[in-house]
C-alpha cells in the first residue's frame, strides 16, 4: 500500500515486532507511539508521521545497545532502503542526537526524545503503586518522582523536560503521557 510516509502503521508495527523481540521493548515502542500521537494532535502535526517515528525509534536497539554511537543509524539505513520518509528517519536519529553529534532542531525531534524517556518514568511510578495499575497513577506523582534522583536513575530527566522546547509545560506533558499510556494499559500489562 502506498503512503506518503513510505510505510503504513501496520507495516511499521510488523517491522517493530520483527526487530524488537523483547516484550519490554515492544511495550516501550507502543507507549512511545501513543504519546507521540497525542503530542502531534496537540501541536497540529501529522499524527501518523509522529506515531510511526515513535513506534520505530528503537528498531535497532537490540543490535546497538552496547554501541550507542551506532544506535538509530542501522534503523535509518534500513528504513531508507524501504523508502520510508526522510522526516521519520531524521526524527528517529534525532532522539539519539548526543551520541551522533547532532542537535535536535525540529519539534518532532524534541517530542520523540521526551516521549520515549517519560515512558520509563511512568512505568517506574506505576510499579510502586500497590495495584501496579496505570489507572491509579496521578500526574503529580510522576512529577514528584522525577525530583527524586535515586528513583528510576536511568531515566534522563533533562530529556523529559524537552517537552518545554515544544511549548508544553512538564505537568501537562506528564498528564498527556499518562493518559496516552492508560489507553493501552491492557496491552502494557499495567
Amino acid at each position: 500500500m502506498y503512503t506518503a510516509l513510505g510505510i503504513t502503521r501496520d507495516e511499521a508495527l510488523e517491522l517493530m515486532k520483527d526487530y524488537l523481540t523483547a516484550d519490554n521493548l515492544q511495550k516501550h515502542s507502543r507507549a512511545t507511539e501513543v504519546i507521540m500521537r497525542k503530542l502531534a494532535n496537540m501541536k497540529g502535526e501529522d499524527e501518523e508521521l509522529w506515531g510511526i517515528a515513535g513506534l520505530l525509534h528503537d528498531l535497532d536497539f537490540a543490535e546497538t545497545k552496547d554501541h550507542m554511537s551506532q544506535h538509530t543509524l542501522k534503523t535509518a539505513e534500513m528504513l531508507k532502503e524501504k523508502g520510508v520518509s526522510e522526516d521519520i528517519i531524521e526524527a528517529i536519529k534525532g532522539h539519539n542526537a548526543e551520541n551522533l553529534g547532532y542537535e535536535r532542531e525540529k519539534p518532532i525531534d524534541h517530542a520523540l526524545t521526551c516521549a520515549e524517556c517519560i515512558t520509563g518514568m511512568v512505568i517506574a511510578t506505576t510499579l510502586v503503586y500497590p495495584d501496579k495499575k496505570l489507572a491509579s497513577v496521578k500526574p503529580k506523582s510522576i512529577i514528584k518522582r522525577m525530583k527524586q534522583k535515586e528513583f528510576a536513575r536511568s531515566v534522563n530527566r533533562e530529556y523529559i523536560k524537552e517537552c518545554e522546547k515544544i511549548g508544553i509545560p512538564l505537568e501537562a506533558f506528564a498528564e498527556l503521557s499518562l493518559k496516552a499510556m492508560q489507553e493501552i494499559s491492557d496491552e502494557l500489562g499495567l
